[in-house]
């Protein structure tokens, strides 16, 4: 049977149809993510949130409560919890730091003490695109409506935010709030890619699209729109090459996500301003 034979008959399936309705989902948001996780330079904020998601696969597994609602549940607590801490973006990718240690150890010693199938904890970490489920669907949905959302609704203030922090205090805007917003929002993201490429293969669907649209577009909106196409043609290219010829799902989305960003970062790269707004075109904001 050729590959795209093969294509057709499986995408006939209810298990592979989630699975696309899933990256279709998390093409329209989790990019964005990306966007905010390069403006606030908090790169370790994945690895954080990959721990913190097994702590709560930990706690849900000896609870005897959904799992991955656990991690989304401590992701997005630990979002929040992490936002006083940073006063600076230094201060964010320290405070990220600190937590990714508490986690682990936290989610190790909680595991060791009850007795709790680290294996099954640990696969979770690994993600299988085609166990997706309706209340995955629903999650990824709520992100792909609420992301782009909060982008429309705050978009100069989330200019002035990932421009320069200073500035936008200066500029009446509420950047504790927005912080934490931010910080739960990709924190909630993370774990909620959980299913689809796992926790450690994450950057697929967030940073790698937008590593990749910071070197195309030249502002804010043209860096974000890039990212979610990228994003879109990435992940419906990538997983219908896995069904085709029979490969994991994951692996193939991240190679290639990577090589559109390889390809991208080839392009030279543009003088004017890329994606950040430059201070003489802000104006205060009213919230």
């Amino acid at each position: 049977m050729s590959a795209l034979g093969q294509v057709g008959d499986l995408v006939q399936l209810v298990p592979v149809q989630r699975a696309g309705a899933g990256l279709l989902l998390s093409a329209l948001g989790l990019p964005i993510v990306g966007v905010v996780i390069v403006g606030l330079d908090i790169m370790p904020v994945r690895f954080a949130m990959m721990h913190v998601a097994l702590l709560g696969i930990a706690v849900g597994q000896l609870l005897g409560l959904d799992p991955v609602l656990c991690a989304l549940l401590a992701c997005a607590l630990a979002g929040a919890g992490v936002a006083p801490l940073a006063r600076s973006a230094e201060g964010l990718s320290g405070a990220m730091g600190l937590l990714m240690s508490l986690a682990i150890a936290a989610a190790l010693l909680l595991l060791a003490l009850s007795g709790v199938n680290a294996n099954g904890a640990f696969a979770l970490l690994w993600g299988s695109i085609l166990a997706v489920r309706p209340a995955d669907l629903a999650v990824l949905g709520a992100l792909a409506m609420a992301l782009p959302a909060l982008f429309v609704w705050r978009r100069r203030d989330l200019a002035l935010l990932l421009h320069d922090r200073e500035l936008a205090l200066c500029s009446g805007v509420a950047v504790q709030r927005l912080t934490v917003l931010l910080l739960v929002l990709v924190a909630v993201a993370v774990a909620g890619a959980i299913r689809l490429t796992g926790a450690l293969l994450v950057d697929a669907l967030t940073l790698l699209p937008a590593l990749a649209a910071r070197r195309l577009g030249r502002s804010l909106v043209s860096i974000t729109l890039w990212a979610v196409g990228i994003g879109l043609v990435v992940n419906a290219a990538g997983f219908l090459v896995a069904l085709g010829w029979d490969l994991p799902p994951g692996p193939v989305l991240v190679l290639a996500a990577g090589a559109v960003a390889l390809a991208a970062h080839l392009i030279p790269e543009r003088r004017t301003p890329s994606w950040r707004v430059p201070a003489s075109s802000s104006v205060p904001s009213s919230h």
